[in-house]
Order: C-alpha cells, then structure tokens, then sequence
C-alpha cells in the first residue's frame, strides 16, 4: 500500500467513525451534503480520493471542524526513503 492509498483509508475509517458517534447513516450523509451514498461509501473505503470541497461538505454534514476529519495517528515516516 502506498502513502495516499494508506491515507485515504485512514481517512475514510475517522469519517465512519464520526458518522456512527453521531448516528448517522449514509443516507443522512448524502441528504445533507448532495454526494451520493455510493459516493460517501467509497470515500468511507478509502476507494476515492477527497477533493477539500468534498472534506468541507462531509464536515459539515458531521458537524465538525475540517481539521477533525484527519485528526488521527498516520506513520509518514515510513515512507520516508532518505536515511537520517
């Protein structure tokens, strides 16, 4: 897995997270942000990738700060190749 597939994957796992702390489903998702479900399913996967527009739209659709929506532990330093 590469550094953006890893990412989005992680991303995806703190939208669900969020979506189910406040009890939403995906059809609440997109009733409130006009992305379709299918869509929000995908992001949610880490399948596609979000533009910022889309990473506003969820954030507020969740009720959150954009900063929250990646606010979650990701080792970049693996990706790293230079040697320190």
């Amino acid at each position: 897995m590469d550094i953006s597939e890893e990412f989005l994957t992680e991303l995806g796992k703190r939208i669900t997270e969020i979506r189910d702390i406040n009890k939403q489903t995906l059809h609440d998702i997109e009733f409130l942000t006009g992305i379709d479900s299918s869509d929000v399913n995908k992001y949610e996967q880490g399948k596609i990738n979000l533009t910022i527009k889309t990473l506003l739209k969820l954030s507020i659709a969740l009720n959150i700060e954009p900063k929250e929506l990646i606010n979650f532990k990701f080792d970049f330093k693996k990706y790293n190749n230079s040697k320190s």
